[in-house]
């Protein structure tokens, strides 16, 4: 009788006769065991009941849908057409810079122009807002594509001020190549090299203004590039001489810039 006596003491201690069960939970958790019954619940039922068959059978687009917009009258011409009436500066812009734009990239839709053109003007893209779009910096844009900081370039003038739309040459070099390689121009800002121009060592085609990531420009191949002024022999006077030919642990094993930052190379 003692064990039994003493069994049922516990039993009452734990909790049991007022639902041991359920009061071993804290509250909150009950709550939020609750809430979150109630919006599965919710999304069962929006599921079954609220979205319409062919959604549910087809994903998010409606097929009724996509036939509608189909359906839309085309508002765009083709770059094409426009070489009917503006031959010249279509010619300009298919060996220049912007070749693989279309004319309706920055004019706009442009079909209804065609049809009849004394009634419908494209539009005129004159402000600098336009250009920003595609040539504002960003560090996610490839490398080579002319990028720069629309408030500091050439500040509240537009962009055709200084450069033909249909084939935007850049004006100067070698600002040129700070368009796209504002990193290193940044780096050579701070430079023992920063009086030489980008072509000093950098033998640039034309091609690459055009087709910066296809046609490359070129590097020193040689030792003796970099030792015409910095050998020994150079009558340049202002840079650092070293023995060319004796240079370095391995001789004529590397080339200069494989050891020495050419854009920040440092000064021992």
């Amino acid at each position: 009788m003692g064990k039994i006596k003493l069994n049922i003491n516990i039993f009452q201690n734990k909790g049991f006769k007022d639902g041991y069960v359920m009061n071993k939970f804290p509250d909150q958790i009950i709550r939020i065991a609750i809430v979150f019954a109630v919006l599965i619940g919710i999304v069962i039922a929006i599921k079954l009941f609220a979205i319409p068959p062919e959604l549910q059978e087809q994903g998010i687009f409606r097929t009724s849908a996509i036939e509608r917009e189909l359906d839309h009258p085309s508002q765009f011409a083709g770059s094409e057409i426009c070489s009917d009436c503006h031959d010249e500066e279509y010619d300009l812009k298919l060996n220049g810079y912007h070749s693989t734009l279309s004319c309706e990239v920055c004019h706009g839709a442009a079909l209804a122009h065609t049809e009849e053109p004394d009634e419908f003007t494209p539009d005129i893209p004159n402000k600098r807002r336009l250009c920003a779009i595609c040539h504002t910096y960003n560090l996610s844009r490839p490398t080579g594509f002319p990028q720069i900081n629309p408030y500091a370039h050439n500040p509240l003038e537009p962009c055709i001020t200084c450069h033909n739309p249909h084939d935007p040459v850049p004006p100067e070099s070698p600002r040129e190549c700070v368009a796209c390689h504002a990193n290193i121009a940044r780096t050579l800002s701070v430079s023992p090299h920063v009086k030489l121009e980008c072509t000093t060592c950098h033998a640039t085609p034309d091609e690459h203004k055009v087709h910066p990531r296809s046609v490359r420009p070129g590097k020193p191949e040689n030792r003796a590039f970099c030792g015409k002024c910095h050998d020994r022999g150079s009558d340049r006077k202002d840079a650092p001489k070293i023995d060319v030919s004796s240079h370095g642990q391995n001789g004529e094993k590397y080339l200069c810039w494989q050891c020495h930052y050419p854009h920040l190379p440092e000064i021992d």
